[in-house]
């Protein structure tokens, strides 16, 4: 039979949680790196065990951790297990596998825009998203905050920024929104490796098709309240993208407003928000073995980061947004003031599609059944950033 493991980065660490396929009851190990914040997790789909971790801490800087074990035991990439960590006396991270250092060579950067519309510098905060590759263990992508991507050949050892992402004419142009200015998604064409999504808080959507060396922007089709040009091509605060592989041209994405979709690779975008009680959320996912069904939560608005009336519900639509219908069954229905985060949210593959949320609440939900029912395999977790699963054979 197989078994599952679930990937949980909170504020205060990150925790491993294992499971058979039944999916029923559920083994905790963690926290590991307890205290620190663990922005995002994510296994190789090459192989299972290999583990890539960011840790971070605004006072301690960024760390990358790994495991080739399944995460029973960590390391700093380049540093050997069971030795020391690589960081100072005073706990900074140290080693070229945290060093995220801007190529201004390749891309001649200095500043972007600030939030009152002067230019700022560029500067390095933390890794928000990892992204392994498709094919090749050792192979990752770091989307990172001030916007730009990275990539590691070596297990992450040692990263080189992919300048042409910044470099694309558009860099100058960008703004952080409310959270920051990060680089919080990367989706790899299943189809096609070459072609990379990148989503971009607050600059909008990007494209590339041969492997980083250049980008386009794909935004024709977006409309944002806060843009009075109706053709801006930057400035669109992407919440999520989310693809099916046997369907890597279409796209959904669930922005600060509206949910959206794309059939032609993200070249134009139009509106399935449909009926939701709100179109403002932060995830958004796609049903393992249906592609016209797809998961979002919505969340009251930009200002009050909680369910609609304190209700949780996960929409699903089984017609790509056409249509959408609340799936509440075991999922608390009054005073649930709770947020989603654009992270927290992943499905399994197995023969009954799994769908897993976690929330700034501690909670992780799971359903075993394609969201018609949820059961809660974890709670009073520290606040969660980041749900992803793995089928284990």
């Amino acid at each position: 039979m197989s078994s599952v493991r679930v990937l949980a980065g909170t504020r205060k660490g990150a925790f491993v949680l294992t499971s058979d396929g039944t999916r029923k009851k559920w083994d905790v190990s963690g926290p590991h790196f307890a205290g620190w914040e663990i922005y995002h997790m994510k296994g190789s789909p090459v192989d299972k065990d290999r583990i890539y971790v960011s840790q971070t801490s605004g006072w301690f800087g960024q760390i990358i951790q790994r495991s080739d074990d399944g995460g029973k035991t960590w390391f700093q990439p380049g540093t050997p297990a069971g030795t020391p960590p690589t960081t100072t006396p005073e706990g900074m991270p140290m080693g070229e596998s945290n060093k995220f250092v801007y190529d201004e060579g390749a891309a001649p950067l200095t500043t972007h825009l600030w939030y009152d519309g002067t230019q700022h510098p560029w500067e390095f905060k933390r890794v928000w998203h990892i992204e392994p590759s498709l094919s090749d263990p050792d192979t990752i992508f770091a989307g990172v905050e001030d916007a730009a991507m990275f990539r590691s050949k070596d297990g992450g050892k040692t990263w080189q920024e992919m300048a042409g992402l910044r470099g694309n004419g558009t860099g100058p142009q960008w703004a952080p929104g409310a959270g920051g200015l990060g680089l919080h998604t990367i989706i790899i064409d299943p189809s096609n490796e070459d072609r990379i999504y990148g989503a971009i808080s607050s600059a909008g959507c990007f494209r590339t098709d041969d492997c980083c060396k250049t980008w386009k922007t794909i935004t024709k089709g977006l409309s944002s309240l806060y843009i009075p040009d109706p053709n801006a091509e930057i400035g669109h605060c992407i919440h999520r993208i989310a693809m099916h592989p046997s369907r890597p041209n279409t796209l959904f994405m669930q922005k600060h407003w509206d949910v959206c979709r794309s059939d032609d690779a993200g070249e134009t975008w139009y509106e399935v928000s449909g009926d939701l009680p709100s179109d403002f959320g932060f995830p958004i996912d796609v049903h393992a073995h249906e592609p016209n069904t797809v998961f979002v939560v919505p969340i009251k608005s930009d200002s009050e980061h909680y369910p609609p009336e304190g209700k949780l519900r996960v929409y699903r639509s089984k017609s790509g947004g056409m249509d959408w219908e609340p799936m509440t069954k075991g999922l608390p229905q009054e005073n649930c003031y709770v947020n989603i985060l654009r992270d927290a949210m992943c499905v399994d593959n197995l023969d009954d599609c799994g769908v897993y949320f976690g929330t700034t609440g501690g909670q992780v939900y799971a359903s075993r059944d394609g969201g018609d029912s949820w059961d809660a395999i974890v709670r009073d977790l520290p606040p969660v950033l980041s749900v992803e699963v793995q089928v284990l054979q």
